[in-house]
């Protein structure tokens, strides 16, 4: 459809005029900054004419009960559709205006993010606010910086309420499962373009600072929206944001000013120490720094943080015991499927040193009857996955032990999930995972809807080639229930979690029997 001087042109002014008004109510622009910001985006749709009374008829008046609150929950301003929805119809205006050549879901993305991006402040500003809400308290500064992720749009909440989230009780306490929908599959015409565009060394990765208002491409996310708080972590410069996928509350990422690779050391535990000290209302935590046992991005130094408390951080202790030179700190093996050593204490430095102790310890410690080995043929094995908090004004610093080494019978890792549970869960078990919080691939949602009917309908789940990887999984459990219609997904939500359990098990070095339980003795011995 062609542009006109009439009705349709003078839809995407309504647009523009819109979330310009958007902008204002949630504190992305001032007055002042309201025909600068309108200019640009009229310069982005080619727009020649633009009725500043009759388009600004109906908003010039806004209201402070009309703005936004600094808050986690959906922003209530009476006057605006949610912002996904104008974006929306301005994508549609662009595509079939030819602004923008392809319809595809990364096209769309990276076309609304340049949008949102003309009404996005500069980095100067949005970081002198968190400063200055820091300066009232450090959890003023994050709901500021919350609130503002969301309003950018760089959060964006409609895909995240997509999600399917449920808890369920367990031995350990409650679990935690997300089936992740957030994040959208790729179009195969994205992914052809991608393959052949040139490839290019700039941001070097996702994490880097150099993302911070990056345009982006079809092999990379656009960030024209994003913005970065500078964060000092024991001397060194670090920045913070939120996860654009928020797969807990206030999920953030703590990454280093420069590209450099994760490393598990002394300088780790103080940096996260340092970090809940600075926003004792966040935990922080680390990936492991070897492959398998990893998780995430290995190339690039970063914690994860937010204001959740996991299933792991409610967990208590098995068993306490004393550490050998720091008698002040309270020691001891969490109740937990995987193998946790939990330091608490009032001095940080000394849960370092003492964390530090444990590390150097267990890079080093064989014991070949509990199958741990610290190398073969020269790769090293054993590290740490470490996850620090704030507790009755202690800290805290949870340790757990990995180990990556693989057999010819368990290629994919001997403490990893099991082949039988790769149905649900065969991803590598990382940081969200080791704390209770199971992230399962968006497959799931519709091979367990399909599961429930089969079900239901005493179909042959082995003769569906998608459903037939469950068959075995459902024949433990499916005679323990009397199945209806209004509890089949409640079932499959409860048995999904238990496989979750057995993923965690898997993937704890040492096991919870007595066997195993004497395993991690003669290492705490060790020490």
């Amino acid at each position: 459809m062609l542009k006109t001087a009439g009705g349709y042109e003078s839809m995407i002014t309504k647009y523009i005029s819109e979330l310009v008004s958007y902008g204002k109510a949630n504190g992305l622009i001032e007055e002042c900054d309201e025909i600068y910001v309108t200019n640009r985006l009229l310069e982005l749709f080619d727009v020649m004419e633009y009725d500043v009374k009759n388009e600004n008829s109906d908003t010039k008046d806004l209201s402070e009960s009309q703005k936004c609150e600094n808050s986690e929950e959906k922003h209530k301003a009476a006057s605006f559709r949610p912002v996904h929805e104008i974006l929306e119809d301005m994508v549609k205006y662009a595509f079939e205006n030819g602004i923008m050549k392809e319809d595809t879901i990364t096209a769309k993305d990276l076309f609304d993010t340049k949008i949102m991006g003309c009404i996005t402040p500069p980095p100067s500003i949005v970081r002198k606010e968190f400063k200055d809400k820091y300066a009232v308290s450090p959890k003023a500064a994050t709901d500021f910086y919350y609130s503002f992720s969301q309003a950018a749009n760089y959060i964006r909440k409609d895909r995240i309420a997509r999600d399917e989230k449920w808890v369920t009780d367990t031995e350990y306490g409650e679990i935690d499962i997300t089936i992740n929908l957030s994040k959208p599959e790729k179009d195969p015409r994205d992914i052809a373009k991608a393959g052949k565009a040139k490839k290019s060394g700039y941001p070097a990765c996702l994490l880097c600072k150099e993302n911070e208002g990056y345009a982006g491409h079809f092999s990379h996310p656009a960030r024209q929206n994003h913005r970065v708080m500078p964060v000092t972590l024991d001397g060194q410069q670090y920045f913070l944001q939120y996860s654009p996928y928020v797969y807990y509350n206030e999920h953030c990422i703590i990454f280093n000013a420069e590209h450099t690779p994760m490393k598990i050391d002394r300088a780790v535990f103080r940096k996260i120490l340092d970090f809940v000290r600075q926003f004792p209302h966040y935990m922080a935590g680390s990936n492991a720094d070897l492959p398998i046992v990893g998780g995430s991005i290995l190339s690039h130094d970063h914690f994860q943080g937010g204001g959740y408390t996991f299933a792991m951080a409610k967990a208590g202790y098995d068993k306490t015991f004393k550490l050998p030179g720091f008698e002040d700190i309270t020691a001891g093996i969490v109740k937990w499927p995987m193998s946790v050593i939990r330091l608490q204490g009032e001095n940080a430095e000394k849960i370092v040193e003492a964390a530090d102790h444990i590390l150097t310890s267990w890079r080093a410690y064989t014991d070949k009857d509990a199958f741990i080995f610290s190398e073969t043929d020269g790769v090293p094995h054993n590290t740490i996955t470490p996850i620090a908090r704030m507790r009755d004004g202690k800290y805290e610093l949870d340790l757990v032990l990995r180990n990556n080494i693989t057999t010819k019978e368990a290629p994919w890792g001997v403490y990893h999930p099991s082949a039988d549970l790769h149905h649900i869960k065969k991803e590598n078990i990382g940081l969200i995972e080791v704390m209770g919080l199971a992230v399962l691939p968006a497959r799931l949602k519709k091979e367990m809807s399909d599961l429930a009917e089969a079900i239901l309908n005493h179909k042959d789940i082995r003769a569906d080639e998608t459903l037939e990887k469950h068959a075995d999984w459902v024949d433990e459990w499916i005679g323990n229930y009397t199945i209806t219609s209004e509890n089949i997904m409640e079932i499959i939500h409860n048995e999904i979690s238990k496989v979750f359990v057995k993923v965690l098990e898997c993937a704890g070095v040492y096991k919870r029997t007595k066997e195993g339980q004497e395993a991690f003795m003669r290492f705490v011995e060790s020490l």
